[in-house]
């Protein structure tokens, strides 16, 4: 049974990677929460204060975004409207905010994730931090000029801002390791079954011209796929799975994980900004076309990069295992 026999070595190999994943997300997700409730991500907040200045942000809203930097959505979600009374933020205030916080998220997890995969950390997180802040600028000198979205937000919730005791942040942290075992092993089964029965062909026909515009090929197209809508976790996941068998190209990698970075969990990580009254075309539609039009541009930079050039600065080759 070639099927089976298959199945049951992917989840394997899956079970093994989510190992990799609760060892890089759990002590870094308890480290920053510790900062936070520490006040230190409140003590540095200062610095950042001219960065949301330049994107039109009111300059207390940089607590928030530092904080999701660091934590997640989650974490900035709650701060926004306690640092910034409701009253005087407009739809692009919050567009704008949503941007940044979308584009740079809990980096130190998802980054060192992403690590795992073979891009290197400091160029793929820069690469986040300041495609982040060009697009949120770009969208606030867009906003400003033609004073669309400048109507007061109305959210359809605000968020409380009480922090949990840490017996709830502890189970909250363990029901969230558990959905990503869960989901990581179904993805796998999944991917299988798709790839037997052919739909998975048909669904990269549809996708394929889109990455293909950002310079995405071959294999690392489903693995995109997943990343865009499900996030880093299991889109980059996966990805470590498939540069350890050597499946993948190196600059592949990068692109796929370039674009994950700019535009991933599109669909959940957008309904709730949305929810806090961003609006869908500045958080979804123009996100997901600067990602493609950005990831384009460095693909072909790489395109004129050296080999040397690009394993010493951008990546690092995964070992290949040996299948079996």
């Amino acid at each position: 049974m070639p099927f089976l026999t298959s199945a049951l070595q992917k989840t394997r190999q899956t079970l093994e990677i989510y190992w990799v994943l609760v060892r890089i997300t759990v002590p870094i997700a308890l480290l920053t929460e510790l900062l936070s409730r520490m006040g230190v991500i409140e003590a540095i907040t200062p610095v950042f204060a001219p960065v949301m200045n330049l994107v039109g942000l009111p300059p207390e809203l940089g607590l928030a975004w530092l904080t999701g930097m660091l934590i997640g959505i989650w974490g900035a979600v709650p701060l926004i409207f306690t640092l910034v009374p409701v009253s005087s933020l407009s739809v692009a205030d919050v567009t704008i905010f949503s941007a940044l916080i979308l584009f740079a998220h809990a980096l130190p997890i998802e980054q060192k994730i992403i690590q795992q995969a073979g891009p290197g950390m400091v160029a793929t997180t820069a690469l986040r931090f300041f495609g982040g802040l060009l697009y949120a600028f770009l969208l606030h000198q867009v906003l400003s000029v033609t004073g669309w979205l400048s109507a007061p937000v109305d959210p359809a919730w605000i968020p409380m801002s009480a922090t949990p005791d840490w017996s709830t942040y502890l189970l909250g942290l363990g029901e969230t390791m558990v959905w990503m075992l869960v989901i990581l092993v179904v993805l796998s089964w999944s991917l299988e079954v798709l790839k037997v029965t052919g739909a998975l062909g048909l669904l990269m026909k549809a996708l394929s011209p889109v990455l293909r515009l950002a310079g995405i090929r071959g294999e690392a197209e489903h693995l995109t796929a997943v990343g865009l809508f499900l996030g880093i976790s299991y889109g980059a996941g996966l990805l470590i799975r498939e540069a350890q068998s050597g499946a993948i190209s190196p600059r592949q990698i990068f692109l796929s994980c370039v674009l994950m970075g700019f535009a991933h969990s599109v669909i959940e990580d957008t309904l709730i900004v949305i929810s806090l009254g961003a609006d869908v075309y500045g958080v979804l539609v123009g996100r997901v076309v600067f990602a493609v039009a950005a990831t384009a541009a460095i693909a072909l930079l790489l395109r004129r990069l050296s080999d040397r050039t690009f394993f010493a600065q951008m990546f690092r080759p995964v070992p290949v295992k040996a299948e079996g």
